[in-house]
C-alpha cells in the first residue's frame, strides 16, 4: 500500500491550480466555515437568518425536529452584498420518540446523540428579534416544523432559496443545494444543520456566473412580491395527469389540486384551466394570496374566488 505524503496547504492549492489550468479537470475545495467574507458594503446593514432542521422524518405535521441550525448574517439592502456572519446557533433536541433508521441513514443523528437535549427557546427568539428575513432552502418543509415547535418563527418574513430562484435560468441544471455548492467550486458534508446553513449562505452570496448580482439580491426582490396559490376546485378526475404535469400538487385534506405561482403566472393560468381541466366550461377557482409572512406556512392566505 502506497503512503500518501502530507502536503502543505500551499502545495495542495498549487497542484489544484495546475489541474484547473489544464482544462481537463475541475477541482472542488472543501467548504471552510468563516464569519468574515472580506467585504465592507457602503451604507447601513440589515440582518437575516439562514435556518435548517434535521428531523425524525418528512411529515411536517407529525414528525419532530432533532437539530436546528441558525446562521445570522449582515447584508446590504441596497446591493444584496453579504458582509459577515454575526451569530450562529446549533442544537439538538430530544424528540421523545425513536428516530427511524432511515432518517438516521440520511443525517447520521442517533437517539443517543440527542438524549437530554432541548432547543433554547429564548436564545432562538433573541436571534430572530431584529432579523428582517428567515431563509431556508426548502421553506415549505422547515417553516411548518419550526412554527409548530417555536411559534416565534410565525411572525417573521420567510424566503425560500429553492422555490423562489429560477436556478435553470441562472445557469444551473439543478436547484439542489449540494449540486449548487459543487457548481460554485466547493463541497461539504451535508445533512447537518449548521453546515447546511453555511453552504447555503456561501451559494447565496457568490456573484452569479451570468450577471453581476448574486442570488441573495434576487431573493430579496422575490420576497417583496405576493404569490398566488390557485385551487382547482372540483377538477374532474381525468384531468389528474394534466394537473400533475403542470406542477399542481394534491392536498389530501381539502381533496383539491393546487399550485403556487406569481401574479403574472396566475393571470395566464386561467385560460389553461378553463380549456384543459374544465373542458371550456365556466367555473370558479380559488386564489389564495400570500406574502412573505404567510408563504410556506400552513396558515391560509387571503382568499379570492375568480370566475374562469
Amino acid at each position: 500500500m502506497n503512503d500518501i505524503p502530507n502536503s502543505a496547504p500551499a502545495e495542495l492549492e498549487q497542484a489544484a491550480h495546475v489541474l484547473e489550468q489544464s482544462g481537463d479537470y475541475r477541482v472542488l475545495r472543501r467548504l471552510v466555515p468563516r464569519d468574515d467574507f472580506g467585504t465592507r458594503p457602503d451604507g447601513p446593514l440589515l440582518k437575516a437568518v439562514v435556518v435548517d432542521v434535521e428531523t425524525t422524518g418528512t411529515d411536517t405535521e407529525h414528525d419532530h425536529i432533532i437539530e436546528l441550525g441558525m446562521v445570522c448574517f449582515e447584508y446590504s439592502p441596497d446591493t444584496g452584498e453579504v458582509a459577515w456572519v454575526s451569530d450562529v446557533y446549533d442544537s439538538f433536541e430530544d424528540p421523545g420518540v425513536p428516530i427511524p433508521p432511515e432518517s438516521t441513514a440520511i443525517h447520521g443523528i442517533t437517539r443517543e446523540m440527542v438524549a437530554g437535549h432541548r432547543l433554547d427557546d429564548d436564545a432562538v427568539a433573541e436571534l430572530l428579534e431584529d432579523a428582517q428575513w428567515v431563509v431556508a432552502h426548502n421553506a415549505a418543509f422547515d417553516r411548518p416544523l419550526l412554527e409548530r415547535r417555536l411559534p416565534v418563527f410565525a411572525g417573521k418574513r420567510w424566503l425560500c432559496s429553492y422555490a423562489e430562484l429560477p436556478w435553470a435560468k441562472l445557469g444551473f441544471s439543478s436547484g439542489k443545494l449540494e449540486f449548487l455548492a459543487n457548481a460554485r467550486g466547493f463541497f461539504y458534508e451535508g445533512h447537518r444543520s449548521e453546515i447546511d446553513c453555511r453552504a447555503l449562505l456561501e451559494v447565496l452570496r457568490l456573484p452569479l456566473p451570468r450577471s453581476a448580482d448574486n442570488p441573495w439580491q434576487r431573493l430579496l426582490t422575490s420576497g417583496a412580491l405576493q404569490s398566488y396559490r390557485i385551487w382547482a376546485i372540483d377538477a374532474p378526475f381525468d384531468s389528474k395527469e394534466a394537473l400533475k404535469a403542470r406542477g399542481y400538487r394534491w392536498d389530501g385534506q381539502r381533496r383539491c389540486w393546487h399550485r403556487t405561482m406569481s401574479h403574472d403566472e396566475a393571470a395566464a393560468e386561467a385560460p389553461w384551466l378553463k380549456e384543459r381541466v374544465y373542458g371550456g366550461r365556466s367555473r370558479e377557482v380559488e386564489l389564495e394570496v400570500h406574502d412573505a409572512l404567510t408563504r410556506y406556512s400552513q396558515r391560509p392566505g387571503r382568499k379570492i374566488l375568480r370566475p374562469l
